[in-house]
């Protein structure tokens, strides 16, 4: 696998972003190690949130949630998915694929850092992801927030807002990784910030990761990972850890799954599930202060 690896001089400047990363390396198909990129703030023998971001962002997003949680005494641990951030970034779209990430996540997270009762945040992919790597490892979480995100099995219609974005990445010659974040936000994002998105990405070359993710996502019956998914409904289904539904009110993306998760999932009952108001897609950017209390609130309460 040939991978390419950001220069360190490309993130000098990330507003709002104090906290130094940390690395550690996990196995990738062809017996080398691919290098990992991680936050880890606040105590660290406080209960742990995991943050997981998703396309084409990344743990640069939490920045607004990651002081929130820290200082309400939560160890707060946030990755840079393999492809984003300063994590390795395989160079070929090919060599991306759902089961990976999550083995990649799980190495990371599990045997790495042997983080146990965990506390979920999944956000995008770092839902598709999480939610994956809890039901097939159940022990090690303690309770889960799904923002903004989903499972999709490809049994229903994609939205058409989706679909268009998954064209976009397909085809355009150049993917404006600054432009498809604001895109999915309600606010203006100042010149800095978006310019710490597009940091990890140095030119196109860079970008398999972020071009790779839309065409993963099981959006046909017949895709190698919508019976995976299908699995994974059967025990969220029977998942009674709690289960906080923490979405905004205008994401046309992911906010029809809103309901589905707080019907379906045992562990949602009896919660009081925060809606972040006026946020897009990004929650994290529009208003990651609110959606960070409401997990450390979750936290708490939730012994």
């Amino acid at each position: 696998m040939r991978t390419l690896r950001t220069p360190d001089d490309r993130f000098g400047a990330l507003p709002g972003f104090p906290w130094e990363p940390r690395y550690a390396d996990v196995p990738d198909q062809d017996g080398g190690t691919l290098r990992m990129a991680y936050v880890d703030a606040g105590p660290p023998d406080g209960p742990v949130v995991l943050c997981l971001h998703g396309e084409p962002s990344w743990s640069f997003l939490y920045r607004k949630v990651i002081g929130v949680l820290a200082d309400a005494g939560l160890r707060v641990v946030a990755p840079d998915l393999v492809g984003f951030g300063r994590s390795d970034k395989p160079a070929e779209i090919a060599d991306h694929t759902y089961a990976r990430h999550i083995e990649w996540i799980r190495a990371l997270v599990f045997d790495a850092l042997d983080l146990r009762d965990v506390t979920l945040v999944g956000q995008d992919w770092g839902g598709l992801i999480g939610l994956r790597l809890a039901v097939a490892h159940p022990e090690r979480f303690a309770r889960i927030v799904a923002a903004n995100t989903g499972l999709p099995t490809g049994d229903f219609p994609m939205p058409e807002t989706w679909l268009r974005f998954r064209e976009s990445v397909r085809t355009a010659p150049e993917f404006d990784v600054a432009r498809g974040i604001q895109s999915g936000c309600r606010t203006t994002l100042p010149a800095d910030v978006r310019a710490a998105y597009d940091a990890p990405f140095p030119d196109e070359t860079y970008k398999a990761g972020p071009r790779a993710m839309p065409g993963l996502v099981p959006a046909d019956p017949d895709d190698p990972q919508a019976q995976p998914n299908r699995d994974a409904w059967d025990v969220l289904r029977a998942w009674d850890k709690p289960f906080l539904v923490a979405f905004s009110d205008r994401d046309p993306i992911t906010g029809p799954m809103a309901p589905l998760f707080k019907d379906l999932i045992p562990g949602a009952k009896g919660l009081a599930h925060p809606t972040i108001e006026g946020a897009g897609h990004f929650l994290q950017e529009d208003d990651g202060e609110r959606l960070a209390h409401a997990v450390a609130a979750f936290v708490q309460e939730t012994p």
